[in-house]
């Protein structure tokens, strides 16, 4: 039997750490078999005998948890480097749920297994006193300490990541400075993790606050091999979403079968517009159909805002050129979609721009502008004539030759932008002015390829020709 002799157990570094009383000296036995077909085995057991003298009195006294340091596996001493400092910290989720990042200055003390942070440092709270001065303090227990770039752009930011979900951000200008705190958290942190799994594995363990007293039963018993603490989070956390996609799956199967059922007793749309609760469109509405459900060859609504637009609207400064609130112009679109009685004169349409914008914005939603797509292409080579008197006549052709609606509401809204011009020295309009804004408007072509510019051009040209030559192309008589 060989006899092995263990020393006393070194205390720290520092005069605040923890003292342990000295050991005996530690007997190992071992059996062997004499016989050689026997399996060789060999069983150790570790004897503490008392101390034959009492040793020096235990340091109830703990100024910081961080000053102590506990003995690995292999007796070695592991030493926190760093105790306490000010460093700029950040919280960015509790319990897996983000958090607005809000950075502050704290003073961060470094302990065991955990991290405090304080709004100052101990001497200041002391001569302060001031209330509401509770620390925060954070687990390391099976922590995660990285370097991070993506959740901040300071430099020098280390990113922890708890066991229950909580992150933080410490950060400090000073780059040896982090990466000692990096490898000082990082090191508790897996030390935390270790220890928590050897008192798990080892029943027999007792721990206090001030000293630890290990039973010889304890002793006796093998640590079981323990996983890494990687391994243990990556199970606890797949675990998790193991059941989160359990739970997930039934509530979206359930929520697809009560959709199925809602839709299958859905009434029909054309039940829904006989009992009124669903009304055809005014905005949006191809011009045949508006007119065929009104009777008309001039939608209503466009009558209505040539008439105010003349009571009222002849002088107004940039007159279809100024933009009206938008939120109002919405307002007046939905009131007429609803199909509820209008009174443009209403103090609510005060504005005159709200009227010649929602004009403006129903020839825009459009699904055919007033110049049908077919027709885009033929003014397009009419304007190009070069001989005045063959081009009036070929675009007269091309408007005699659209759908009733078309050549109707296009030859009130002409006349109406006729009397505007008359009053241009009020409104600051001209024919180029309105061309401008209309062009766009009331024609484009059903496929763009490319040529938008070029194509605005003859847009604002051909309205701007009608606008001149009107007489000529609609002639005089009222609609």
């Amino acid at each position: 039997m060989a006899g092995t002799r263990i020393t006393n157990m070194q205390t720290a570094a520092k005069p605040q750490a923890l003292l342990l009383p000295p050991l005996g000296p530690v007997q190992l036995r071992m059996k062997t078999s004499n016989s050689s077909g026997e399996r060789l085995s060999q069983t150790k057991s570790m004897v503490i005998p008392e101390p034959e003298t009492p040793g020096k009195p235990i340091s109830r006294h703990r100024r910081n948890q961080s000053q102590h340091s506990i003995g690995g596996p292999s007796g070695a001493e592991l030493s926190v480097p760093l105790q306490s400092a000010y460093l700029n910290k950040a919280k960015i989720a509790e319990g897996g749920k983000k958090l607005r990042k809000n950075w502050t200055t704290a003073w961060v003390v470094l302990g065991s297994d955990h991290l405090v942070f304080y709004k100052e440092s101990k001497q200041e709270a002391l001569v302060n006193l001031k209330p509401g001065n509770r620390p925060g303090e954070v687990n390391l227990g099976g922590a995660i300490v990285e370097w991070t770039k993506e959740k901040s752009s300071r430099k020098n930011v280390i990113q922890i990541i708890t066991s229950i979900g909580d992150e933080y951000l410490l950060q400090s200008d000073d780059f040896p400075t982090m990466s000692k705190w990096r490898e000082a958290i990082k090191l508790t942190a897996d030390r935390s993790c270790s220890g928590a799994g050897r008192q798990m594995a080892r029943p027999g363990l007792q721990r206090s606050n001030s000293t630890e007293f290990l039973s010889r039963r304890a002793l006796e018993v093998p640590a079981a091999k323990e996983p890494k603490p990687e391994h243990r989070r990556s199970l606890m956390f797949s675990s998790g979403k193991l059941k989160h996609s359990a739970s997930d799956s039934a509530d979206k199967n359930g929520v697809k079968n009560r959709l199925k059922k809602f839709i299958s007793r859905r009434p029909s749309m054309k039940t829904l517009q006989e009992k009124g609760l669903i009304k055809d469109r005014v905005f949006g509405c191809h011009l045949l159909t508006l007119c065929s459900r009104e009777g008309t060859t001039v939608p209503k609504f466009i009558r209505l805002c040539i008439q105010e637009v003349e009571r009222r609207g002849l002088e107004a400064d940039g007159i279809y050129r100024v933009s009206g609130n938008l939120a109002t112009i919405q307002k007046l679109r939905f009131k007429v979609d609803q199909e509820e009685e209008l009174n443009l004169g209403d103090s609510q349409w005060e504005d005159i721009h709200v009227i010649t914008g929602a004009l403006k914005l129903f020839f825009r939603e459009l699904p055919e502008p007033l110049f049908p797509f077919r027709f885009f292409e033929q003014f397009v080579e009419a304007i190009k004539n070069k001989d005045p008197r063959q081009k009036v006549q070929v675009v007269k052709k091309l408007v005699n030759q659209l759908p009733k609606p078309n050549h109707n509401t296009m030859k009130l809204l002409f006349k109406h932008l006729q009397t505007l011009l008359r009053h241009s020295l009020k409104n600051l309009m001209s024919t180029q002015g309105i061309s401008i804004v209309f062009g766009p408007t009331l024609m484009w072509p059903e496929n763009d390829g490319g040529n938008m510019a070029f194509n605005m051009v003859y847009q604002n040209q051909i309205i701007e020709y009608i606008l001149i030559e009107s007489r000529e192309i609609f002639g005089t008589e009222d609609i």
